[in-house]
C-alpha cells in the first residue's frame, strides 16, 4: 500500500507502542473527511481504545456541524494527530545548511461505526472520566444533571473510527552527526516554546546524549 502521508524512511515510526502512546497524548486531533469532493476537517478530541486486536477512535462532533453528513455508516475517514514541533536553525549544526522542521505527527485512516443510545452516554462518560483524570476535584457525568445530560446527547454525534492503518512519523535531526544532534536538543531545550522542548525531550529518549 503507498504511504499516502509523505514521510522519508529515516523518519517512519514503526513501533506501536509509541504511537499508542502519541495518539492518547496528543488525542486533541483533526478529523477529516470528505463530502460532495471536497475535504472537511474538524478539531476534536478523540480516544483511543484497543479491543483486542482492534484499534478503535472513539468521539463525537455537534449536529448541527455540517461534517455530520459525511460521517455515514462505513465512510473512510482520516485523523490527523499532530504532536510538538519546533523550527531548527542552520546555526545549530556543525556544518551550515538550510534550515528545517522537527515533529512528530500521526496519521489514523478508518472506517466509522456510528454510536446512538447507552452506546453514546458511555462514550461520552468515558471521555468525561478521562480528561477529568487527575483534575483536583474531577467531575462524575453523575453529577451533571440528567436532563441536561440528555439535551446534550440529543445535539451530538457519536462515532467511533475502526482504525484500518496507522501512519506515523517521527523527523528528529536523525540524519545529523552527534555533535548537530546535540545542540539541536540543547537549543531546543533552552527554548521558551514547551513544544520545542518537547522535542528536545524525545530527541534525547532516541539517541544517548547529555
Amino acid at each position: 500500500m503507498h504511504k499516502i502521508m509523505y514521510i522519508p524512511r529515516r523518519y517512519e515510526e514503526k513501533d506501536r507502542a509509541s504511537i499508542l502512546d502519541h495518539l492518547r497524548t496528543h488525542s486533541f486531533a483533526i478529523l477529516v473527511s470528505v463530502m460532495e469532493g471536497r475535504p472537511i476537517g474538524t478539531h476534536i478530541p478523540l480516544l483511543t481504545v484497543e479491543e483486542g486486536d482492534t484499534l478503535f477512535l472513539v468521539g463525537h462532533i455537534s449536529r448541527g456541524n455540517e461534517q455530520k453528513h459525511a460521517l455515514v455508516e462505513g465512510a473512510t475517514v482520516l485523523a490527523i494527530f499532530p504532536g510538538p514541533h519546533a523550527y531548527v536553525s542552520p546555526r545549530w549544526y556543525t556544518k551550515m545548511m538550510v534550515p528545517t522542521w522537527n515533529y512528530l505527527s500521526v496519521h489514523a485512516y478508518g472506517t466509522v461505526e456510528l454510536m446512538e443510545g447507552e452506546a453514546l452516554a458511555a462514550a461520552v462518560t468515558a471521555m468525561v472520566d478521562h480528561y477529568e483524570h487527575g483534575m483536583p476535584r474531577p467531575v462524575h457525568v453523575s453529577e451533571i444533571p440528567e436532563k441536561s445530560f440528555q439535551d446534550d446527547l440529543r445535539g451530538i454525534v457519536g462515532f467511533r473510527i475502526r482504525v484500518t492503518e496507522l501512519q506515523a512519523v517521527a523527523k528528529l535531526s536523525q540524519n545529523r552527526d552527534d555533535e548537530s544532534y546535540h545542540n539541536v536538543a540543547r537549543e531546543l531545550d533552552q527554548s521558551g516554546d514547551a513544544s520545542a522542548r518537547d522535542v528536545a525531550a524525545e530527541m534525547r529518549k532516541r539517541r544517548d546524549i547529555s
